[in-house]
């Protein structure tokens, strides 16, 4: 299951389907319909065709403007699909580039993302994105990808909205979530990674930046917790930030589950 849900390219890391879990009541999700990945800046020619032959028709990128000016996503030649994107920078910055700020060990670069995921629920330039993310998935007017830089922080609280609204338990979603550690080309990733947060903060070992390009259980959780604590459980931050009740769960389901 792993190995199928990932597409192995060339430059475009962490580009993964995140349907075909099972869900509580039994039902799965579809494949096919739902992806995430990194930034497409540093896309091959094969990846931009492996890309276009899923028929994604809609884009949701959730970068700042500054991150789209440094690293423009490259398109196929056909490329058609809709693009959603934020238009102010209002804290833009990628979550492991802002913890990179004053950290020197991996401890602290841990310490620091868990810090940033405990406000990742409300950052002002995601709600939005998120919103749009899920006006979207019920449109379904076709295969929809969601991505930022690295694939993994913003995108990954994305996806486990996504999941949890479709149904799936809590450690399916963990799972999904985890898989940034192992899908794709990880040196290249962190390789990637690495440049940009140098560049940015100076030099940094390769624990420290290891730590900052992975995911780990505690940086989601920590997520699920403040979401929790403010809203009392997770249907209910759907709710009350994002606007997805139940009636707009329950469509959800109908579209992308089976069984």
């Amino acid at each position: 299951m792993v190995d199928s849900r990932v597409l192995k390219l060339d430059g475009v890391h962490n580009f993964r389907d995140y349907g075909g879990y099972d869900t509580a009541d039994g039902a799965a999700v579809k494949r096919g319909l739902l992806w995430r990945s990194a930034q497409h800046g540093d896309a091959s020619d094969a990846d931009l065709d492996a890309i276009h032959a899923l028929g994604v028709t809609t884009v949701i990128d959730l970068r700042g403007p500054s991150e789209r000016t440094a690293k423009p996503c490259r398109r196929h030649e056909d490329f058609a699909a809709e693009v959603l994107a934020h238009p102010d920078e209002t804290a833009g910055l990628a979550l492991h580039t802002e913890a990179a700020d004053g950290v020197v060990t991996a401890d602290e670069a841990r310490a620091a993302m868990i810090r940033l995921y405990d406000g990742i629920a409300f950052r002002p330039n995601l709600v939005p994105m998120l919103r749009a993310y899920f006006d979207v998935l019920e449109r379904a007017s076709g295969p929809s990808l969601v991505h930022c830089v690295a694939g993994k922080d913003r995108t990954g609280w994305a996806v486990a909205m996504a999941q949890h609204a479709l149904g799936i338990p809590r450690d399916a979603i963990m799972e999904d979530y985890l898989l940034t550690n192992t899908a794709g080309n990880i040196e290249a990733r962190i390789a990637a990674g690495a440049t940009q947060i140098r560049e940015k903060h100076g030099a940094i070992s390769d624990d420290t930046i290891r730590a900052l390009m992975g995911v780990d259980a505690d940086y989601l959780n920590a997520a699920f917790r403040a979401a929790e604590e403010r809203h009392g459980d997770l249907d209910r931050y759907l709710e009350e930030v994002l606007g997805v009740d139940a009636p707009r769960r329950e469509a959800l389901r109908a579209h992308y589950l089976v069984g």
